[in-house]
């Protein structure tokens, strides 16, 4: 009852936050809000409790390289977008997560390798998506369809934590970072506000990514010596540090 309650209410959750930011103060907030690990949290939180610590541990630590596919995911997205409508945006930077996700099923490297390749990923990704734009404010939707969008991430949510108990940990973890409330976000934005206000809305996202590498580096390396609660309240006190300074970073 607790793991259905966690995939029924804290992803839906996240959602309903960046879109209200959206509206208040701009899609690169709204991105900013939407790159915190309440969605991939949960969802290892959920592992831990159906799957077992050990295997929550493994998956922590090919979450964190899974992440480089959630930045592949987001770049593509990007750069379709400027020229195509959402489905086509959606299908190429869809195809472009699956591909390095199968990719990265065949390697384990450590943790600390991990961590170094997404953190280049996301510093390479943000550079792109942020000369994507000409730093103009895009305007906000006349309706962004809300329901709907909570909707679409409730069942991402059940799909994925239903297929991890027939995956190896590593796969699993490596879905961890499916861009569930991305493309739910990139699709609504591009289809209701333009491809200006996704890409800006995308740049604040891809940046934020390093605030859930610092939840799955940390979870993956304290699990295991500390009991499951301590561990995932470390992870996520570490996330929401990264998370502010980066918040201050762009602020300034």
């Amino acid at each position: 009852m607790t793991a259905l309650l966690l995939k029924l209410t804290l992803a839906p959750a996240l959602v309903a936050a960046a879109t209200h930011v959206a509206r208040r103060v701009g899609h690169r907030t709204a991105g900013l809000v939407s790159g915190l690990p309440v969605v991939a949290g949960p969802i290892a939180l959920i592992y831990a409790v159906e799957q077992g610590e050990a295997f929550a541990r493994v998956s922590a630590a090919a979450a964190v390289l899974g992440i480089t596919s959630s930045v592949a995911f987001c770049t593509v997205y990007a750069l379709v977008a400027l020229h195509a409508q959402p489905p086509a945006a959606l299908v190429a930077s869809s195809a472009a997560f699956a591909c390095m996700t199968l990719a990265f099923d065949e390697v384990d490297p450590p943790l600390a390798v991990n961590a170094a390749v997404t953190l280049t990923a996301i510093a390479a990704g943000s550079w792109l998506v942020a000369r994507l734009v000409d730093g103009s404010r895009a305007s906000g939707p006349r309706s962004d369809l809300l329901a709907w969008r909570l909707a679409i991430t409730i069942v991402l949510v059940l799909a994925v934590t239903a297929a991890a108990g027939s995956l190896s940990a590593h796969l699993a973890g490596l879905l961890i970072p499916l861009p569930v409330i991305t493309a739910v976000m990139a699709g609504f934005t591009h289809a209701r506000a333009g491809a200006p206000a996704t890409v800006e809305m995308l740049g604040g996202l891809v940046l934020a990514l390093a605030s859930i590498v610092t939840f799955f580096v940390t979870l993956a390396a304290t699990l295991g010596s500390a009991d499951a609660a301590t561990a995932f309240a470390l992870a996520s006190l570490a996330s929401l540090a990264c998370w502010g300074v980066l918040t201050l970073a762009v602020r300034a």
